[in-house]
């Protein structure tokens, strides 16, 4: 199944979380190129209210969402290409794999699986499917970052000699599913993955964890922050900081034989907001200013090419996850 008769890739929404309500379905209904047909909850009435919210059809359960079958596949009715899956991270796996045996393009938040041999065996399945799966990771799309690597590759530092970036934010409230060590929550999958994906968006494959630490506050089961130390096969190194227990921090540094590059807000300004680069070099200080871009808008539009070429799912996916496993087993926490 790839798309209706109009081209648009038809969503299937399996639960209602906070960062699908705010951000993903407002950016589907927005979007010329998909459609939200229909919204799945274990609450009858959540599925009921987000799903009169989007003009779609609400389903009890999201087994019953992928069980559907519609009056006319190939039409415009409630027929359902690809589901966006917002499910607490432990979860992801299996309604992944469902969604991909039930014939269904998949759009899973991060992170799609809790360790890289789940991760590639979910690619594997949807290679062979022939269905796109792709991991919610918005902040890769923005051109800023982009603009980066052509600066570094440019020699606007000199030769890159290290980075560092970290991703910060104050302590989520007391019930907090990230609290849930059942759920899949932890500072490392939910905020770390941030600095060091963008260690591999910028530094590229390769990275060895030298060491990490994780550390959970008091009366906590999972860890609520964290750093580590990589390097690549070059001897760049890369220190990463994370955590939900801190003044809110969202930024990266690359340094180099002859300067420095800082962004600040990197990984999830608002779509508003004028980008900057701000480049050190000689006692001189030169801002960039790029054009406001809206990297949700962004993510989608990649998941709409992906399921209309069948796309083979991104490397990046398993090598993040290969990452995260790295870094847990350097802190002595295991996979």
């Amino acid at each position: 199944m790839t798309a209706g008769a109009t081209g648009v890739v038809r969503i299937g929404v399996l639960g209602c979380a906070d960062i699908a309500l705010r951000r993903m379905l407002p950016a589907f209904a927005a979007h010329p190129g998909t459609v939200v047909t229909a919204v799945a909850s274990r609450d009858a009435d959540k599925a009921w209210r987000t799903a009169e919210r989007f003009g779609a059809r609400p389903f009890t359960g999201y087994g019953e969402l992928l069980a559907h079958e519609p009056t006319d596949p190939t039409g415009s009715d409630d027929a359902i290409d690809a589901v966006y899956i917002p499910l607490p991270a432990a979860l992801h796996t299996d309604w992944t794999e469902a969604a991909l045996a039930a014939g269904k393009h998949v759009l899973v938040e991060k992170p799609a699986a809790p360790d890289a041999a789940t991760a590639a065996r979910l690619c594997d399945l949807a290679r062979t499917a022939g269905l796109a799966l792709v991991e919610n990771v918005m902040f890769v799309h923005h051109p800023r970052h982009t603009a980066v690597r052509k600066l570094v590759a440019d020699g606007a530092i000199g030769e890159l000699r290290s980075m560092q970036a970290a991703f910060t934010i104050p302590a989520p409230a007391d019930g907090d599913i990230r609290y849930a060590p059942e759920l899949g929550g932890g500072a490392l999958a939910d905020i770390g993955l941030y600095p060091l994906r963008a260690a591999l968006h910028l530094l590229g494959d390769g990275l060895e964890t030298v060491g990490a630490h994780l550390a959970a506050g008091p009366g906590r089961r999972v860890e609520t922050t964290g750093a580590a130390l990589l390097r690549t096969p070059d001897d760049v190194v890369a220190q990463v900081e994370f955590g939900m227990a801190h003044a809110y921090r969202s930024e990266y540094r690359l340094r180099g034989s002859d300067g420095e590059i800082h962004v600040d807000r990197a990984f999830t300004p608002p779509a508003d907001q004028i980008p900057e680069i701000t480049v050190h070099r000689g006692g001189d200080v030169e801002r960039i200013l790029l054009d406001p871009f809206d990297q949700v808008a962004a993510a989608v539009d990649a998941f709409v090419t992906a399921v209309r070429e069948r796309a083979a799912p991104d490397p990046a996916v398993v090598r993040q996850a290969a990452l995260l496993d790295a870094v847990r087993s350097a802190a002595g926490r295991g996979a």
